[in-house]
Parts: C-alpha cells; structure tokens; sequence
C-alpha cells in the first residue's frame, strides 16, 4: 500500500535531513556503550542491531562495548551468590569473577554480536583480554571516618580501571569492515582478570581510537537541568558549571565525568542518549534534534 502524500513527505524529509551527516561521518569511528533497558527490551534490542549495521553500511565505524550488570546479579543469584556493593561497584571475589566472565565475555557478548549478524552485520565479539586489549590496575577504595587515624583501604576484589588500551585488534577489525563488540574486562599486570565499568572502557576506548563520538545509552532522557528540561550542546564550562551548582549530582556524575574526559581527550563530541527510544542512535546521529544530550570542546 502505497504512502500517504503527508507520510510520503515526512519520510523524504527525514531521508534528506540525514544525508549531511552521513557525508559528514563516513570513515570516522563512533563508540558506543549499550546498556540499559537497550539490552533487555526485545523491541528495543532489535532497533539497536539495525542501527549498529546501518552505520557500518553507509561507512562509518561503529565500536560496541556493552555493560550486563542485571545479567550478572542473575546468574550470580540461580547459584545462590549474594551480591554486595560499595560506592556502587560490584565486590568481585574470585568465584564471582568467573561468573562476571561468563555472562559478559559469553552470554550477554555472543547475544548481541548474534543480533548484529541477523540484522546483516559482520559483528566480531571479545573482551578486553583479547590480543591484549585492556590493561588494567586494581580498584580500591578509601574510607576516612573521624575516629580513624589513618583512611582505612577498602579492597574489592577484581575490580579494575583502565591503565592502557592497545586499540590494534579493534582497528585490525574496523579495516577489516568488522564491527567490533566488547565486553569490559581486562587483564592485570599479575595475569589476573578485572570488571570493569562499561562506561569507562567506552570512553578510554574512544579517546585511543581518536574517535568522532562516544555515545553513552541510558535510561533516562539526557541530562536536565533543575526544571526538568533537557540540556544539550553544553561545552565542558558550562558542564563543569552544573556540577558545580549541584545540577548534575549522584548516579549521573560518574557518566558526565567519562563524557568529559572523554571530549577533554580529543574526542570531537559526547553523547547521553536515552536508549529507550527506539533507533536512539540513528536519531541522534542523523537527525537536527537528536534524543539525548550532547558534550562538546569548546573549540567545535
């Protein structure tokens, strides 16, 4: 049945609004860190997989790195392995690093290349132990209290941050019209494997790969300003601004930071995007309005 002339005009319109930006992105790499309910709504899943190939046929080079944190209190719950956190990280003794390893170095990260390849991708998955990725360093924490006389140090197990990245595998792939999909682990000095926050590998990942854009999906709209409206084209002043007035605070800080350091590092634009909208990244790449909120160097 053929379109309508009002829905015919709506499509032509949102094809030509996108040319541009393919002309623009084509051959540039684009990170992005999928999450969220992105990764567990079926719908949602599907569009995503489609968006990921769409980029890589009109020739850019999308990145994926995925979290699976839901996934790993799953299974770490049917064996009966309670979970505890401290400052919002996972502790990690051994026996759940093998958990950690299995859900997102197997289940959740074949799932999602599985998808890509459906959806007519060429989706290659590893972790960060894969031709020597992501180096990482161990995680600690420190507690100071009044009574102490020193600040006590909080040991959580395998718990990692980036120390490097080796991006040859990832551009061995990207040349290779591969879409690389990787789940956040690395290896350690000591040869011991490490969790580490997705969104943190997706933005360490981007700054090596000098890559156009870091994508972060969420589930929440962007960043909002205290009336509840949504808040983008914002410069790393005026962010720091907003952290300094209180604007943005808790849960979403630690993704501002990784944005931030992001687009202080050389990557042209950062982006939070609300993954609960279907085709979110299609949106905010090909489109004048976009989904989400964008962070960008002052100098652009």
């Amino acid at each position: 049945m053929p379109l309508d002339p009002a829905s015919a005009m709506q499509t032509a319109k949102v094809l030509a609004e996108s040319l541009p930006y393919i002309q623009r992105f084509s051959g540039k790499t684009i990170v992005i860190k999928y999450g969220g309910n992105a990764m567990v709504d079926e719908k949602l899943k599907d569009s995503f997989a489609r968006d990921i190939v769409l980029m890589k046929t009109v020739g850019m080079n999308p990145v994926v790195v995925h979290g699976g944190g839901p996934q790993i209190g799953h299974y770490l719950a049917k064996i009966g392995k309670e979970t505890e956190f401290v400052q919002g990280m996972r502790v990690t003794d051994s026996e759940t690093m093998d958990v950690v390893q299995m859900v997102l170095g197997g289940l959740v990260n074949k799932e999602i290349v599985s998808l890509i390849n459906r959806k007519g991708g060429n989706a290659v998955g590893l972790t960060g132990k894969d031709g020597d990725l992501i180096h990482a360093n161990k995680l600690t924490f420190t507690k100071n209290a009044p009574e102490m006389n020193a600040p006590e140090i909080i040991d959580i197990g395998h718990v990692g941050e980036v120390a490097s990245i080796d991006p040859s595998i990832i551009n061995l792939l990207v040349h290779g019209d591969f879409i690389p999909v990787i789940a956040p682990i690395g290896v350690g000095s000591d040869g011991q494997s490490y969790n580490i926050n997705a969104d943190i590998v997706a933005g360490k990942l981007a700054e090596v790969l000098h890559a156009e854009k870091l994508m972060l999906l969420t589930n929440i709209a962007g960043l909002l300003d205290k009336d509840n409206n949504l808040l983008t084209g914002l410069t790393i002043a005026q962010v720091d601004s907003l952290i300094a007035d209180g604007t943005i605070h808790g849960g979403m800080l630690p993704k501002i930071r990784c944005a931030l350091d992001a687009v202080q590092s050389g990557v042209h634009t950062a982006h939070i995007i609300d993954g609960r909208v279907q085709h979110a990244v299609l949106l905010e790449i090909f489109t004048d309005e976009g989904v989400g909120t964008l962070i960008k160097s002052s100098k652009r």
